[in-house]
C-alpha cells in the first residue's frame, strides 16, 4: 500500500492520516464494537452451532422500536435495563416482498456504549445480553447456557 504525501503548508504539520489503515488503532468506535460482539457472540455459536445456523447477528445504532411510553414490563424478546432496549430477537418471517427472512438479533450499539466505561464492561455486558437473546431464541432458561447467568 502506498501513502501519499501531502505538502506541508504554512508549517502546520502532516496533512495525512496519523495511521495507516491496516493497524488495529486505526479502527472506528462502530468498528470496535462490531468486533466486540463478534467475540462475545463467539463462544455461543461455538456451544450450540446447528440450532444458531439459520440466525444472523447484526448491530444497530439506536433501537427503532415502538414502545409505549406506559409499558412496565418489555416483551420476552427485548432485553432491556430499565426502559431502555438493549437488543432483541427478530423472528424468522416475511418480508413486504413476500421473500422468507431469517431469524435475526440485533444489538443496539449506543445503549450499551453509554452503559460501559472500559473495554471489559462493555464485554461483558454484550456477554449478558447475547446470552439472554440466544436463549430466548432457543426457548430455553439463560442458566441452561450459563450457569453462573447473572439476570
Amino acid at each position: 500500500m502506498r501513502m501519499r504525501v501531502h505538502r506541508d503548508r504554512r508549517g502546520r504539520g502532516a496533512r495525512g492520516p496519523l495511521l495507516p489503515a491496516g493497524v488495529p488503532a486505526h479502527r472506528t468506535r462502530r468498528r470496535r464494537f462490531d468486533v466486540a460482539v463478534l467475540a462475545a457472540y463467539a463462544p455461543l455459536a461455538a456451544q450450540y452451532p446447528e440450532e444458531l445456523a439459520g440466525l444472523d447477528v447484526a448491530v444497530d445504532t439506536v433501537p427503532r422500536m415502538r414502545l409505549r411510553a406506559d409499558m412496565t414490563v418489555l416483551p420476552d424478546e427485548i432485553v432491556a435495563d430499565g426502559p431502555v432496549p438493549l437488543g432483541r430477537v427478530i423472528p424468522a418471517g416475511v418480508d413486504s416482498t413476500g421473500a422468507p427472512t431469517r431469524a435475526r438479533i440485533v444489538i443496539f450499539r449506543m445503549p450499551v456504549e453509554e452503559r460501559c466505561s472500559t473495554p471489559a464492561q462493555r464485554q461483558e455486558l454484550l456477554t449478558v445480553v447475547l446470552t439472554a437473546l440466544v436463549a430466548n431464541y432457543l426457548n430455553l432458561d439463560p442458566r441452561d447456557i450459563d450457569p453462573n447467568f447473572p439476570w
